[in-house]
């Protein structure tokens, strides 16, 4: 197995219970040395991807830039299939042109394998990129696994057969799976038999055999595999040309299973075929529970379902899965029981609530934790609102609305961008719903460098955010539904110095002053976003640690009092903001304030002081897993050790940095007075230590790990050894 430490790359780990396909697994691997394109071919259930996942491993070693996993069976349609495989290539792209581009700019140069899984359902759209992606990267490898073959020019295909029925690896995979050691000669070898080697078929006999006999498990499977020819198997049929006869016995042995299933089992088999991702005892009970199945019955149920391998283990955080095989047969028994729409408003109206309480939870000590559970239920909230864009786009807004900002923190920021604007399209809703979708994408197209239109979305949700908090008449809720008004207003004005608290503004108006400013001063506007902020600030009554909306505008102040050369004032602001960060334990604010401080550290002639509040910026992005930030605190870093005088460090930080700016899929930016200084020490330690040799470790940096780079980078002086 590769040494995941040194090898760049992201797959999964390996199945402990992988079996046999010694043959297949030298054919995989001789393919992918002579060709391009190789694709896993075969039924549902035949261990595709496996057999891609060890091969893979088996691989990696050869690949200079990596070999990268994408588990395609997450979506439903096509939309965000480049947006999907780009993220698993740890690609945050934050550039605002077509997706496919920006993923093949990424990987022009490198030599990588990326593994496709499960391209069966998109195998068109999946053609058509993969074609592309292979025309623009020469050093690029595409292993896929598919019911069948994707059909692009030059595709190397190896039809994945079952296991051999009467051989010892068919017999291996079921006693390692029952736990039991089975003679070959008797049922355990007939029951190998009757299912054909098919690995799955035999996992679902195992966990039978576990509850019953080998010899029970044997007679049932008779009778079921005589009858699976009937009706009743049929529920899986799909047009594919693979294995066709085998696919049938693979249905008869899930259908068995199913038939062996209690009928709350069974019904809760259904109804968890909605989740697309990994799901936990809560979400399933929230989702799943109505009529028999309840909040007492449900978790027995579940347990039954682990019992018999339909659904998967709990993983350390809790957490289930369907495969994609049984997941389809669950679907197909939803739809047969009329359910299939209710459940799933039901899934959307449960990760709309949740993203409603991650956005509660932004501001105070459970935000680290409710943002890594936006990202650990990231294709489930897809899934429900792609779910309400179809059924209820005011629900769609406010869900979107709600996660957009996480989505966009975590390099998300294709899909957050593409949800917004699908959602503002769609619903009529207006008020605070509206207001703070067009805050959210205001800073995400601030993130991408699309200053033109983030300055149109900024003067909409300022109007949007007034007549919400305004021109509504008093009592009036937050206009959320359809007519709510009107797209009119003054802009951010408060009317302070009135004296009615209906003119004080509220969290709304402040966010919407936050975004100006922010685009002010991502566009070398420090003046104006210092009166914009400084504005509402003002006429707001409440300190800054009272809502998110108030930190977030004293944060764009301590930006713009730097941008004005008010470098004590903006470092005093900074760390009282810091110290109420500490309190509330915020991490986004507070890594956001460690690279002001760094900036003015800087600019104070203190290179030492910039360098720690750089590491401490770099271990909060690290933690909210934010490759931006990470490029901009390796930015500022390398400029404090420049300025220091360390030239072979700050040529090492150098060009780890240019590496993770590379990842976001655009070219180095930050605040124009940063870029000023790195280009001003950058040159400097160029001199001292000479061209060749600065140039020599950037390289290095540049072609290493980028997370080993990191870490170096996060050492202390006296650590870097």
């Amino acid at each position: 197995m590769r040494d995941t430490a040194s090898v760049r790359g992201h797959l999964p780990d390996e199945n402990p219970g992988f079996v046999g396909r010694r043959t297949e697994l030298e054919r995989v691997s001789a393919a992918l040395a002579e060709h391009r394109l190789v694709t896993v071919t075969g039924v549902g259930g035949v261990g595709k991807t496996r057999l891609a996942l060890r091969a893979a491993h088996r691989a990696a070693e050869r690949y200079p830039d990596g070999a990268w996993w994408t588990d395609l069976g997450q979506l439903d349609g096509e939309r965000l299939l480049v947006a999907l495989v780009a993220d698993s290539v740890d690609l945050a792209d934050h550039t605002p042109g077509m997706a496919a581009t920006g993923l093949c700019r990424r990987l022009a140069d490198d030599r990588l394998l990326l593994v496709l899984d499960s391209c069966e359902h998109l195998a068109e759209p999946c053609a058509r990129l993969v074609a592309e992606l292979l025309a623009a990267a020469p050093g690029l490898t595409v292993l896929a696994t598919s019911r069948r073959p994707l059909g692009v020019a030059g595709e190397e295909t190896i039809a994945l057969d079952p296991l051999p029925p009467a051989g010892p690896d068919a017999l291996a995979l079921l006693r390692r799976a029952a736990g039991e050691d089975f003679p070959a000669a008797g049922p355990a070898g007939e029951i190998c038999v009757r299912l054909e080697g098919i690995p799955l078929a035999l996992e679902l006999a195992a966990a039978q055999i576990r509850l019953q006999s080998a010899e029970a498990v044997r007679d049932q499977l008779g009778s079921r595999l005589d009858a699976a020819p009937g009706a009743r198997f049929d529920l899986l049929a799909h047009t594919e040309r693979v294995w066709p006869s085998r696919h049938q016995t693979l249905r008869a042995a899930i259908g068995w299973s199913h038939e062996l299933s209690t009928p709350l089992e069974r019904l809760l088999w259904a109804r968890l075929s909605v989740f697309r991702g990994p799901f936990d005892l809560a979400s399933a009970t929230a989702v799943c529970t109505g009529g028999p199945l309840d909040r007492a019955t449900l978790p027995e149920a579940l347990d039954g379902l682990v019992r018999a391998s339909v659904v998967r283990p709990p993983d350390a955080a809790g957490r289930h899965r369907m495969l994609d095989t049984i997941r389809e047969y669950g679907a197909t028994w939803l739809d047969r029981t009329g359910e299939a729409g209710t459940v799933a408003d039901r899934h959307a109206a449960h990760f709309r609530g949740l993203a409603g309480r991650a956005e509660t939870e932004w501001h105070g000590a459970r935000q680290l934790r409710w943002y890594r559970t936006v990202d650990a239920h990231h294709t489930d909230l897809r899934t429900a609102l792609d779910r309400l864009l179809r059924t209820d786009p005011d629900a769609a807004l406010d869900l979107v609305g709600s996660v957009a900002f996480a989505w966009s923190c975590r390099g998300r920021l294709r899909e957050a961008r593409d949800g917004l604007e699908q959602a503002l399209l769609l619903s009529e809703a207006r008020g605070r719903v509206r207001a703070r979708a067009l805050w959210a994408l205001g800073v995400t197209l601030v993130l991408q460098g699309e200053f033109g239109p983030a300055q149109d979305v900024s003067e909409r949700c300022a109007r949007e955010a007034r007549h919400a908090e305004y021109a509504e008449p008093a009592g009036a809720g937050a206009g959320v539904g359809p007519g709510a008004g009107t797209e009119t207003g003054a802009g951010i004005e408060t009317g302070a110095g009135t004296g009615s608290g209906r003119d004080r503004p509220g969290d709304l108006t402040l966010d919407a002053a936050a975004l100006a400013g922010l685009l002010a001063l991502t566009t070398g506007r420090p003046t104006a976003a210092h009166v914009v902020v400084g504005h509402v600030l003002d006429a707001a009554r409440g300190g800054p640690a009272d809502s998110a909306a108030r930190l977030r505008c004293h944060l764009v102040r301590v930006f713009a009092l730097t941008g004005l050369g008010r470098l004590a004032e903006a470092r005093e602001k900074a760390l009282r903001l810091r110290a109420l960060c500490e309190e509330l334990d915020e991490h986004w604010t507070r890594t956001a304030l460690e690279y002001q401080l760094a900036l003015t550290g800087l600019l104070e002639g203190d290179p030492v002081a910039a360098s720690g509040h750089a590491r401490a910026m770099l271990e909060g992005t690290r933690r909210l897993g934010a490759s931006l930030g990470v490029a901009l605190g390796l930015d500022v870093l390398a400029t404090a050790l420049a300025a220091a005088g360390e030239g072979e460090r700050a040529a090492d930080v150098s060009g780890t940095g240019e590496a993770y700016w590379r990842s976001t899929g655009q070219p180095r930016r930050g605040l124009p007075g940063l870029r000023a200084l790195h280009e001003k020490y950058t040159d400097t330690v160029r001199a001292s230590i000479g061209e060749p040799a600065y140039e020599e470790i950037f390289v290095r940096a540049l072609t290493g790990l980028p997370q080993d780079g990191l870490d170096r980078a996060l050492r202390g002086p006296g650590q870097h050894g």
